[in-house]
């Protein structure tokens, strides 16, 4: 690559034709993610004539009406402590010296960590619903106006904390794009 070097690659999956263009994306944690844009003609699934309702919560983060619960990985109240940690170390040191550019990786990382573990729950059980069921209704919730309620209040922090690392607006969307991807 022009003014990075060589850089090694790991293939999350084959492309499932030739790249038309590629962007390079450099993250906060200095990690590189190429993006391919190929041509794709995506199969649409069987019908199962089968539907679902999901009520999004807190304790539990999806439960089906047929009774099934899925808990939430909840990683950012798994890693609060160790970012915090990293964070008021962060804040003690002096800008532009390399400690400073150091600890401020430390943080981006877990960061990092913290969104791909998040991601990655999403992705796998929205996939999971959709090659399941033909129909799902989700419950449409103000996610961003229970979240700055929360934050207003000052009371409500903790919730809107919870509510915020579970990630249910990010749930929607994947879940749609996936519904219409295979369902068009």
């Amino acid at each position: 690559m022009p003014k990075v070097g060589k850089i090694k690659i790991i293939w999350s999956r084959p492309l499932a034709s030739n790249p038309s263009s590629v962007t390079i994306i450099r993250d906060s944690a200095n990690r590189y993610f190429a993006s391919f844009v190929v041509e794709i003609n995506p199969e649409s699934l069987a019908k199962t004539n089968n539907y679902i309702g999901i009520d999004l919560g807190i304790s539990t983060f999806a439960t089906l009406s047929n009774g099934d619960k899925f808990k939430a990985p909840k990683p950012l109240k798994q890693y609060l402590n160790k970012l915090a940690k990293f964070q008021r170390k962060f804040a003690r040191t002096e800008k532009g010296s390399k400690r400073h550019e150091r600890r401020r990786l430390r943080v981006a990382k877990l960061h990092g960590k913290v969104k791909d573990i998040r991601t990655d729950f999403m992705h796998k059980l929205s996939t999971d619903l959709v090659k399941k069921y033909d129909t799902i209704v989700l419950e449409d919730l103000n996610v961003s106006g229970m979240v700055s309620y929360g934050m207003l209040r000052k009371r409500n922090r903790k919730l809107a904390k919870a509510i915020s690392d579970l990630g249910g607006r990010q749930f929607r969307t994947l879940t749609e794009a996936k519904c219409e991807k295979y369902f068009h």
